[in-house]
């Protein structure tokens, strides 16, 4: 997601204010909202077009809460990029690229737009659907599970600072050795070799659009991101993989490389750049 910007359109009774916007499209998504694009695209209501679309979070004149969709990606791209660089944008879609304006934001936003009331949901209609709403942060389940991946990919380095340098990997069965952080705390030894097993699969039998996405890490390494039922999987193709799991709260267990982690790497970084 981009910085937050203060973009104010006022031209009319409905004007919104945006606070800031995201990409929606096969290689980039709020994980929030699905394992994959399709899901994400579902818990909107939106077909999952492989253009993708754009997603504009911002503020009413009431102050109200919501995500405007536009189906014109780059254009919500650029001014993202234009963000990033510290560059001023006046993110305005044409009235003809807007498909969806939904009540609420699926994430929990830290702005909002000056001289409005506090963020807050709209009055729901009778016959409307319910406000997007960020998951229960005191909770765990899927949006949580995808949310802590999130924060694992972005900190990477913290993250892996944490895992113990002696992680081992048992060539048998994909599974961390003993010795791992993680399986000395809960023994998650068979749900993490489960995790392997369903990654793999995904090498014969590719799964929906997003399942795995993969970025730039630095050299000539990537960044691995890969979801499935009930797991998220987070990886560098030059190191190791760490995983998250719904039955196992808040616990960021280890994979060490052995011999079989970095051709599993690699091959899935193949896939989620040539499914592009």
């Amino acid at each position: 997601m981009s910085e937050p910007s203060s973009d104010e359109h006022q031209d009319t009774e409905d004007a919104f204010y945006v606070l800031t916007a995201t990409l929606l499209t096969p290689g980039q998504f709020p994980s929030v909202l699905g394992d994959d694009y399709e899901e994400a695209c579902a818990v909107l209501g939106l077909e999952p077009w492989s253009s993708g679309y754009g997603l504009l979070f911002g503020q009413d004149r009431a102050g109200a809460r919501w995500t405007v969709v536009s189906n014109d990606a780059a254009l919500v791209a650029g001014a993202i990029a234009a963000w990033d660089c510290g560059l001023p944008y006046d993110l305005a879609p044409p009235d003809k690229t807007v498909v969806e304006s939904l009540p609420g934001w699926p994430l929990p936003l830290a702005t909002q737009s000056p001289d409005l009331p506090d963020p807050h949901d709209p009055r729901p209609e009778p016959s409307g659907r319910p406000p997007l709403t960020p998951p229960d942060p005191n909770g765990w389940g899927p949006a949580q599970r995808r949310l802590g991946a999130d924060e694992v990919a972005r900190e990477w380095h913290t993250w892996r600072a944490r895992v113990s340098e002696s992680v081992t990997f048992n060539q048998q069965d994909g599974n961390p050795g003993p010795e791992g952080a993680g399986a000395r705390r809960s023994g998650p030894a068979g749900p993490v070799g489960r995790v392997l097993e369903e990654a793999r699969g995904y090498l014969s039998e590719p799964p929906p659009a997003g399942r795995i996405r993969s970025a730039p890490a630095g050299g000539d390494a990537r960044a691995i991101r890969a979801d499935g039922p009930g797991w998220s999987l987070v990886a560098r193709t030059d190191d190791i993989a760490l995983v998250l799991l719904d039955e196992a709260p808040g616990q960021v267990l280890p994979i060490g490389r052995g011999s079989e982690l970095p051709a599993l790497l690699e091959s899935l970084d193949r896939m989620a750049r040539q499914s592009l």
